[in-house]
């Protein structure tokens, strides 16, 4: 694994991703719009690029993941972007959840440059980066896939190749489908419990071993209970995905009912102001009943 690695985008998720690739004695040079954030990284021997193109000019791989998909566009197309100035053989890989057809684009843009594009969208949240246990969903040529797969073994656990380009992400909206109508159900449930009389965290130790098992449950549920709405996930960063997965759905003819609820209700907690809070701050709307 003796490649000279790029990364950019070191918000709450990516600074502890690029982190585990440093730890591992790997060449990384970094690059994210506020350079304060690179901090920590430089002084642990990272080196600074001045720009997405400086990236791509010196890196054999590159991985970014950043807030949307106009920002995915922004770093990867352009006279200074990454597919501009990619290195001949190089691989891109973006972990942003983004467009599944942003994704292909970049992949057949990336391939006529010389280089490979992978779509590798990520699930965990704050602890699944800080602990290298992420859930990664790849997209993309299967062979560049392999030969980077050293390095997401570094970042997460659960590695799954789902496919060609726009792959990692189609398989990240069904995540993310998934996460937003059981996020209600989360919510009520502790609703529930309060209402009954019951201590929610009691209540949690039954249900949260039983069928009703999930990560949110396990994970954002004793934040909700302690008020603790800090970001592991963003809500704007949330609302982005669900509005992307309901685009996608629609443009196959496919109904999302739960998916359109939970978008909705996210909406109304970003107009309260909570868009930069974590997605667990859904629950204020619960409790101001």
């Amino acid at each position: 694994m003796n490649k000279t690695i790029g990364f950019i985008g070191l918000g709450v998720m990516g600074k502890r991703m690029a982190g585990h690739l440093l730890n591992a004695g790997n060449s990384l040079r970094v690059y994210t719009r506020s350079a304060e954030k690179a901090r920590e990284l430089l002084d642990r021997g990272a080196d600074w690029a001045d720009s997405p193109a400086v990236v791509a000019r010196t890196c054999d791989i590159v991985f970014t993941i950043v807030g949307f998909p106009k920002d995915v566009e922004t770093v990867y197309c352009g006279e200074q972007g990454l597919i501009a100035n990619l290195r001949a053989g190089a691989i891109l890989i973006d972990m942003t959840t983004s467009r599944p057809d942003l994704a292909v684009r970049i992949a057949d843009a990336t391939q006529k440059r010389g280089g490979q594009a992978l779509d590798a969208p990520v699930s965990g949240g704050d602890k699944g980066a800080r602990e290298a246990t992420l859930s990664i969903m790849v997209g993309g040529n299967r062979a560049a896939f392999e030969s980077v797969l050293p390095f997401f073994k570094l970042m997460g656990r659960n590695i799954v190749y789902q496919g060609p380009p726009g792959s990692g992400q189609h398989c990240k909206m069904c995540n993310q489908i998934a996460i937003a109508s059981n996020m209600l159900g989360v919510c009520e449930a502790i609703a529930y419990a309060r209402k009954a009389g019951l201590d929610p965290a009691t209540v949690l130790k039954s249900i949260s071993a039983g069928a009703a098992g999930s990560w949110s449950l396990s994970n954002l549920a004793p934040r909700m209970l302690d008020g603790d709405f800090e970001p592991g996930f963003y809500v704007k960063h949330f609302i982005k995905d669900m509005a992307v997965a309901a685009e996608s759905a629609d443009a196959m003819g496919l109904r999302t009912p739960g998916l359109n609820l939970a978008l909705s209700l996210y909406h109304k907690l970003q107009e309260k102001n909570c868009g930069d809070e974590g997605t667990q701050s859904l629950y204020r709307l619960y409790s101001e009943t």
